[in-house]
């Protein structure tokens, strides 16, 4: 009977008249024609839309959030590859940060920077702003106030200086985060922390 209206409506006045079950109250009938949205639809949509924010608006802010993380873990496992060497090679490496240049290198026991394992021909110096990291910031490198730390042959380390190391901390920034890499004296183990 609806469709019946709805097509009754659309034909002139004297034709809605003559149709079968036409009548003048059909045209104030707002239920035979249905034009808009309902409020579920409406909600639905909303709910979409707020999930979608909550997914995206985070992922702005990650970005420097995500290098941080990278550029801790790429210098905790540059700390224990010095760590290993040490030990493989019964000698003495030092990791040297240097905090203007936001860079670090690795260096064998004659202070000569080692060759990198993995890009053959290039020597082992790492500046996170050309490795992608360019919102990271060495904020500050602590090995008993010295900016290196070394490991001798059992991987234990020691400070700049050469002493036995009491305190290692490098801190990093990113975006208003900051994280820490920590070395434990005597043993050397290398920690990443927020």
């Amino acid at each position: 009977m609806q469709h019946h209206r709805r097509w009754a409506y659309c034909l002139g006045p004297q034709m809605r008249l003559m149709w079968p079950g036409y009548s003048q109250e059909a045209r104030y009938d707002f239920r035979a024609v249905s034009s808009g949205f309902t409020m579920a639809e409406i909600l639905i949509v909303m709910a979409i839309i707020a999930i979608a924010a909550m997914i995206v608006i985070p992922m702005m802010g990650s970005a420097a959030s995500m290098q941080l993380q990278s550029a801790a873990n790429m210098i905790a496992a540059d700390l224990e590859y010095a760590k290993s060497m040490a030990i493989s090679r019964s000698q003495t490496f030092s990791v040297v940060f240097d905090t203007t240049g936001e860079s670090y290198r690795i260096e064998n026991q004659n202070g000569n920077v080692i060759g990198h394992p993995v890009k053959k021909g290039f020597d082992y110096v790492i500046e996170l702003h050309d490795a992608g990291l360019d919102k990271v910031d060495i904020a500050n490198v602590n090995f008993d106030a010295s900016n290196t730390i070394k490991f001798d042959y059992i991987g234990s380390p020691y400070n700049g200086g050469g002493t036995a190391l009491n305190n290692g901390v490098i801190t990093l920034q990113a975006g208003g985060v900051t994280m820490t890499v920590t070395v434990e004296p005597v043993t050397g183990f290398i920690l990443v922390t927020d």
